[in-house]
């Protein structure tokens, strides 16, 4: 299989914060947060498999500031390393005060997606070629975590 790209995949999604995607504080939802960052993800699983791709998991999701009404959010979603049939996208959240144009590095997050043929079967897709030391490095780090997603996902399997 060729190798893709990381920039063929990457996607940029802006979302305005509105009175019914936040809570009594002002502050957005983490669910509406959630839904925007699975979409923005899923949008860069989908262009680099050329495939329907399902969410697998949602490793991690730091919340670093909050994110008030009124502030424009820039999800930025990146493919960061191809497994056989799996792949791990990073998406960095950036939200911006409109009035002041001040800038902060809101949320990241790590999810996995399983691309899939019209029967809902894993494939195999095309792994990635790196283009960037940021990419390499992403590269490198998603591996550790999928052991460490593994090594979790072992431990549930061992309780049931």
């Amino acid at each position: 299989m060729n190798e893709k790209p990381v920039s063929a995949s990457q996607v940029s999604m802006t979302q305005l914060v509105l009175p019914n995607d936040t809570n009594l504080l002002g502050n957005l939802l983490g669910g509406q947060l959630m839904h925007w960052i699975d979409l923005a993800a899923a949008i860069a699983a989908q262009r680099h498999t050329q495939h329907v791709c399902v969410t697998a998991s949602l490793d991690e999701l730091v919340f670093l500031n909050p994110i008030k009404l009124g502030e424009v959010i820039l999800l930025m979603a990146s493919v960061n390393r191809v497994f056989k049939t799996s792949l791990e996208i990073g998406v960095k959240v950036i939200t911006e005060n409109p009035l002041t144009g001040i800038k902060k590095h809101s949320n990241t997050a790590y999810l996995t997606f399983v691309a899939v043929d019209e029967n809902g079967k894993p494939i195999e897709i095309f792994p990635i070629k790196t283009e960037t030391k940021d990419d390499e490095r992403r590269f490198e780090n998603a591996l550790l975590r999928r052991e460490e997603r593994l090594r979790r996902r072992s431990l549930y399997v061992k309780q049931k």
